[in-house]
């Protein structure tokens, strides 16, 4: 009789909800926790590994340590569409596939990038906190210069999943939308643009790419320096794209008049960081992709691909260039 797979699963998703999503292998997997939330318990866990699910905050992060301490994995699921808390070049190597959950949070976060762009458009974080306060600013609001989100023009860096419905929403707006891929995409409902230029011509850039050595840093002083005055930053990719320090500098000199971020380089953002005293920025925990809908999009994938490698079937979403066939170690 074949031995069971042994799946373990990394914190934060709660034992309880993998419990439930593999039941239905029944005897052909079985499921296990580190006994401790740290490096020590990671390590130690891989060890009798088959199968990992990997933690999506990235504090565990499965590195050539990890690939090192786990001589059976055979396959790695990350619950994420970034996979920069894993080496995947180092899994590779040993012959192991990663996969990510491509696209399940696209409309979640394409919504959220919308949302905070007509919050900033109109102040309303601002307006809340003055009137929470006990004020009535009614006229520093309107001199603030609010503006209608249909009257502006929208660059998009990245045109993934995220990117292409953050376009799509914009544009049904009413907004000229242009967008910036490494991969031009020519069935665009968009209009691409040389960086350079997508940059001279935002009065709201949203940010949606991954991270990698090639993206980071890319939306540094100099690029912010090309935007119009007045613009808007919203990032939902990842803090080091568009460094901290790059943005507050860019909002210093007016070139930009607010930003909304859901990512920083360091998570969570330091306490007494500057970005937590500024009125013309928008914070938010990297929490973009959290709604209902996206997280159960996010399970049901999880659990399709593992139970497709328990089952012997290709898997979806491999992004470290391995075949999807899965084979045993």
């Amino acid at each position: 009789m074949t031995a069971p797979w042994r799946i373990l699963s990394l914190p934060p998703i709660a034992d309880e909800i993998v419990q439930g999503l593999f039941a239905p292998l029944g005897d052909a997997a079985e499921v296990a926790f580190p006994r401790t939330r740290d490096r020590a318990g990671l390590l130690d866990a891989l060890g009798g590994a088959d199968l990992v699910i990997g933690d999506f905050t990235g504090r565990l992060a499965l590195d050539a340590g990890a690939v090192a301490a786990a001589p059976r994995v055979s396959f790695v699921q990350m619950p994420a569409v970034g996979t920069d808390s894993i080496d995947v070049a180092a899994w590779a190597a040993a012959g192991v596939p990663v996969a990510n959950a491509a696209g399940f949070n696209a409309r979640g976060v394409a919504e959220w990038a919308v949302g905070a762009a007509f919050a900033l458009c109109r102040n309303l974080a601002r307006g809340d906190r003055a009137v929470r306060a006990g004020g009535w600013p009614q006229m520093e609001m309107a001199a603030l210069g609010p503006r209608e989100i249909h009257t502006q023009r929208v660059g998009i860096v990245g045109f993934g999943a995220i990117g292409a419905e953050a376009a799509r929403l914009f544009a049904a707006l009413g907004c000229a939308v242009s967008y910036w891929t490494r991969r031009r995409r020519p069935q665009a409902a968009a209009t691409y643009r040389e960086l350079d230029e997508l940059m001279a011509m935002s009065d709201i850039l949203v940010i949606a790419l991954p991270l990698t050595e090639e993206t980071k840093g890319l939306i540094g002083p100099e690029r912010l320096a090309l935007l119009p005055d007045k613009a808007l930053l919203v990032n939902v990719a990842r803090g080091g794209i568009a460094p901290d320090g790059a943005v507050l500098a860019a909002l210093d000199s007016g070139r930009l008049a607010g930003a909304a971020l859901d990512v920083f380089e360091q998570e969570p953002l330091p306490e007494g960081h500057p970005l937590r005293s500024r009125e013309d920025v928008l914070l938010s925990p990297h929490a973009a992709g959290a709604s209902v809908q996206s997280q159960l999009n996010l399970l049901g994938m999880v659990r399709d691909n593992v139970t497709a490698v328990v089952q012997g079937r290709d898997v979806q979403n491999v992004v470290n260039g391995l075949n999807p066939q899965v084979i045993r170690r």
